[in-house]
């Protein structure tokens, strides 16, 4: 048994690394049957993820596959999908190429733990489109003997299980091939926050980080480092920062988001004038050693109104103290914050629970209580943060609006799109757990 896994490793690793001329491709996948091209790996309904094989299809329904011998082949579904690839750490190109349904198609894809990177993906009949998204693949690892301190949920986490995964959803979602091809120096933008800035593993959570990547060419990597529950100081305890560091090149970004833990009590508890600014000052001079540049972003409101309809400052003076920082240190500012509070308003006290994970009973599996969650966001209100993001580099002319996609619209907090015009497509993985922080 151990000789035939060896000899199936050899022969897939043999069919799908590229000729030596080219060593930035990793593999190539061609999805439905048919006759496939030399140097790539065929994918069929049938080809269920394993270990050994070091790749696969992950259903969640029923697959469409296309059997006839035209040159277009594909895979498809009513059901989202997920296709995993078992690759080392490091930046990812992939290019996908998307559509070919007699039906057409309108594809959305999302990758590791639900970070969006490409939204509805529209293909006319039997026609094709080919996208390129940039994905960062990591483990804890930082060097043979130390590695980032997990929580225990993280271990089952996308982001941490040494494979490169993509979910496939949408209306018809549609996928024909996908090259990987090794991207390792272009460009990094480094997360490091809470609950509101993570990639959310499960629906119905999710954070403005999470989304940011569908705002960017694919000329540069989000590597999002934020975990639920964190502060400044247990971000550098659980080594984070350290791991962070570790893979940061000069002229990479390091984006901070830190608050609403930090101003608890308890062993992690910073003062924002001091303490909180001091630790703020440490992530930056620690990227700057780097050749990094450091990115302040104010915490969000929480969901608190007063009688009259506007919002309570639960963050007390931390917003304050991180734009004071900003002014000392010369670091750009992305003052969410203040964004944050024009958005709750414009919306009002109940309408804005619809950018919240706020839900009744049994809208989802085993939630025999209602959720009501004024801190963390549903996929809606985490996009409309994530275009708060945008909008803020754009308005302040910061050299990161090179990598924003073109056109992209400015995003008037004042005048919030619709929720019934915002579609998402929920991914399988599903947990009425409250992340950790509030």
């Amino acid at each position: 048994m151990k000789k035939y896994i060896l000899i199936a490793t050899l022969t897939f690793l043999y069919t799908t690394v590229c000729p030596a001329k080219d060593n930035r491709v990793v593999s190539r996948f061609d999805f439905g049957s048919g006759k496939v091209q030399k140097g790539w790996t065929q994918v069929t309904a049938n080809s269920v993820y394993s270990n050994e094989k070091g790749f696969g299809i992950i259903p969640s329904g029923a697959l469409i596959e296309n059997k006839s011998d035209s040159k277009t082949h594909f895979i498809s579904s009513q059901k989202p999908f997920y296709f995993s690839v078992n690759l080392p750490e490091g930046h990812y190109k992939v290019i996908l190429t998307l559509g070919g349904s007699p039906g057409g198609t309108s594809t959305t894809v999302k990758a590791e733990s639900r970070r969006l990177m490409l939204e509805n993906i529209k293909t006319d009949k039997n026609k094709t489109v080919q996208k390129t998204i940039i994905v960062d693949v990591r483990n804890p690892q930082i060097n043979d003997s130390v590695k980032i301190r997990l929580k225990p949920r993280e271990l089952v986490y996308k982001n941490w299980d040494n494979k490169l995964t993509l979910e496939i959803t949408g209306e018809s979602p549609c996928i024909s091939a996908v090259e990987i091809e090794k991207a390792d120096n272009l460009p990094t933008i480094f997360l490091a926050g809470n609950s509101t800035v993570t990639d959310q593993e499960y629906e119905p959570w999710a954070s403005w980080g999470q989304m940011f990547p569908r705002f960017l060419k694919p000329d540069v990597v989000v590597a999002n480092y934020a975990e639920s529950g964190e502060t400044l100081l247990a971000f550098k305890r659980e080594r984070r920062l350290q791991k962070l560091l570790s893979q940061m090149k000069p002229g990479d970004y390091l984006f901070i988001e830190f608050a609403h833990n930090d101003q608890k009590p308890g062993g992690n508890h910073v003062d924002a004038f001091t303490t909180y600014k001091v630790e703020l000052k440490y992530f930056i001079n620690e990227a700057r050693k780097k050749g990094g540049k450091p990115v302040l972003v104010t915490s969000m409101n929480r969901r608190r109104f007063d009688e009259n309809g506007k919002i309570i400052n639960t963050l007390e003076n931390y917003p304050e103290a991180m734009r004071q920082t900003a002014k000392e240190e010369n670091v750009p500012l992305i003052d969410l914050n203040a964004m944050s509070k024009v958005f709750y308003e414009a919306m009002g006290p109940e309408n804005s629970k619809k950018a919240f994970v706020h839900y009744p009973a049994n809208t989802y599996p085993g939630q025999e209580k209602a959720l009501a969650d004024d801190t963390h966001f549903n996929p809606y209100g985490a996009y409309e943060l994530a275009r708060c993001i945008v909008t803020s580099i754009i308005q302040n002319n910061y050299d990161l609006k090179r990598f924003l996609i073109d056109p992209v619209t400015l995003f008037n907090p004042a005048q919030p799109d619709a929720r019934d015009d915002f579609r998402w497509y929920e991914s399988p993985s599903v947990s009425v757990l409250k992340p950790d922080g509030n």
